[in-house]
């Protein structure tokens, strides 16, 4: 076992477990929690997200619906759900997840089943102290078409490759091209400094500008 503190995660690895000991621990914890597992290979980490990673995560999120609303884009968001697949022995609780494209396929739904349901159209991850699980290709194998990845400095959005199945940095994101990624931590910073309800509400008005430009 290796723990890792931090300023904005604390993260415990577990290693040799089984799919059956994750899936175990999933139900002993509960929904009402503020870890966030993730398992693949046998290796199991459990981050616990303290104050800046909470903030950050609660902030972008906010941008991305403010997104939503400027563009007429229906969103179904479902927090940090739990997404995982038996037979592929993986699965990951991203920090926040979006369904965009395919939200009137889930639109009714309040659960869903990857086996039956399609994956989330966007996957927001805030990894300020760096994982010791590579979650791409978790991912990957999960069918998640788009990751926004934040490491407390700059905003990487990350596409996935039907090809090989691996994913492939991008200056912009499909769903919200409209979006300037250096924008976003300096949204970030400015929220500090003049609050999230001034500085939600210039971003509205940036975007506004940018549709009728």
């Amino acid at each position: 076992m290796v723990f890792t503190p931090a300023l904005a995660e604390q993260r415990v690895v577990l290693r040799n477990i089984s799919w059956q000991t994750f899936t175990a621990m999933l139900d002993e914890m509960g929904e009402e929690r503020a870890t966030r597992l993730a398992y693949s290979d046998g290796m199991l980490e459990i981050m616990t997200p303290l104050g800046e990673h909470e903030n950050t995560n609660r902030f972008i999120d906010d941008l991305i619906r403010v997104l939503a609303d400027e563009l007429n884009l229906n969103l179904k968001k479902f927090g940090s759900l739990t997404l995982k697949r038996e037979n592929m022995k993986r699965g990951a609780e991203p920090d926040s997840c979006y369904y965009i494209q395919n939200e009137p396929r889930v639109r009714n739904k309040r659960n869903i089943d990857l086996n039956i349901d399609p994956p989330p159209d966007l996957v927001l991850e805030i990894d300020i102290t760096s994982s010791s699980i590579d979650k791409r290709p978790i991912y990957a194998a999960l069918g998640i078409p788009e990751i926004w990845q934040y490491d407390g400095r700059s905003l990487q959005i990350l596409l996935l490759s039907q090809l090989d199945s691996s994913y492939t940095q991008t200056q912009k994101s499909p769903t919200f091209p409209i979006l300037d990624l250096n924008l976003v931590p300096q949204l970030i910073a400015q929220s500090l400094i003049d609050g999230e309800t001034k500085t939600l509400s210039l971003f509205r008005m940036w975007i506004r500008q940018q549709i009728s430009s």
